[in-house]
């Protein structure tokens, strides 16, 4: 028997989601140390002081189940956002989050609408469902929010948009938000997926938790993993209206946040100089990032999140180069991008080990 004939059809075509390659792996092919990893857009500050001490305090209970509703980090959540605990569904990092919503409203006869150059997992779930992806192409390598209204259809289930998106950086602005989200009807689900919301300045960033009254069809995602530096722990989580948040609650898996990530995600909200320090080491470096592409004539495409997308021709092979000197980059070819690469914004000693090896592969070329 030829087990694929078993399978759902959405699942055949599917390749595995490529994360960035892990430091170990790297040092196991190559045999070397001292890697720089500047591929997942990881905090590389650490873990926050008052997340590591919740978490070693949490250890005592390991050989219990966490509490499967979350109620303190959702109590904490509803405080810093003046929602209700009730308008919150938390997940397995935010991608967990999108997967619930998938399996929730989307469908084999559904559409699913998204940017060429976004998040891939929304290509991921439309297809392992078995429903339509309606790819709209991008415009100044960002969300082109007119052509995506102009692809809606009468099986349109969703419409996912990142902001700020991955892996482009680019980002919309809160009067073209909320003029999209006046035209959308409202049997279509709007996707919002902020889980670079903390990089933005605070003074341009929408605060979109507070339209979820306004507009029923919104679910605004966030995340702990990246300015909140809680990546290893995956704790994610969506903003929605309640009676929303009561059918994702329904298909979320019983104990999908451990109790480690519980714990730590509820103390790091507190610790403002951690999220402080990170957006402000994030906003210097990306200035020397940007400086160094401009003076090597590499171009750039300009970022609100915590990495960069450059162009560099054959990106593939500057990938290889990069690595072979103990740089690990993103290639983005999968987006869509085959001659970019995609920098997370690293520290300041990480970021200079980047240029000195980019130094020595353009001066191969």
């Amino acid at each position: 028997m030829d087990i694929k004939t078993l399978a759902n059809q959405g699942v055949l075509g599917l390749h595995p989601y490529q994360p960035g390659k892990p430091v170990e792996e790297l040092e196991r092919e190559l045999g070397i140390s001292d890697i720089v990893k500047l591929a997942s857009n990881e905090n590389p500050l650490g873990l926050s002081p008052k997340a590591k001490a919740a978490i070693e305090q949490a250890t005592a209970e390991l050989t219990r189940y966490p509490d499967a509703n979350g109620f303190y980090l959702k109590q904490k959540l509803a405080e810093r956002w003046s929602v209700n605990p009730a308008q919150i569904t938390l997940g397995n990092g935010s991608n967990e989050v999108l997967e619930i919503l998938f399996r929730t409203f989307v469908s084999a006869d559904s559409e699913v609408i998204y940017d060429q150059h976004a998040f891939i997992v929304y290509a991921l779930l439309t297809q392992s469902i078995g429903a339509k992806a309606v790819p709209v192409a991008s415009k100044a390598w960002g969300h082109d929010l007119e052509g995506m209204l102009a692809s809606i259809t009468d099986k349109t289930r969703m419409i996912c948009v990142a902001n700020p998106n991955n892996p482009t950086g680019t980002f919309l602005p809160t009067d073209a938000l909320k003029a999209f989200l006046d035209k959308v009807p409202a049997n279509i689900l709007v996707v919002l997926d902020e889980a670079y919301y903390e990089y933005v300045e605070a003074d341009v960033r929408a605060e979109s938790h507070q339209w979820l009254a306004q507009y029923p069809n919104l679910i605004v995602s966030r995340t702990f993993s990246k300015a909140y530096g809680l990546a290893g722990l995956r704790v994610g989580y969506a903003l929605t209206s309640e009676a929303m948040a009561d059918l994702l609650n329904r298909v979320r898996e019983p104990f999908n946040c451990n109790s480690l990530a519980l714990a730590a995600a509820t103390a790091v909200l507190d610790d403002a100089e951690y999220l402080a320090a990170g957006i402000e080491l994030n906003n210097t470096e990306m200035a020397r990032l940007e400086q160094y592409f401009t003076e090597r004539k590499l171009p750039f495409i300009p970022s609100t999140g915590n990495f960069i997308a450059v162009e560099v021709g054959d990106a593939g092979a500057v990938y290889e180069a990069l690595l072979q000197q103990g740089v690990i980059v993103r290639p983005v070819a999968g987006y869509g991008m085959p001659n970019h690469l995609r920098v997370s914004i690293g520290t300041q000693a990480e970021n200079t080990r980047f240029m000195a090896a980019m130094d020595v592969v353009l001066a191969h070329r």
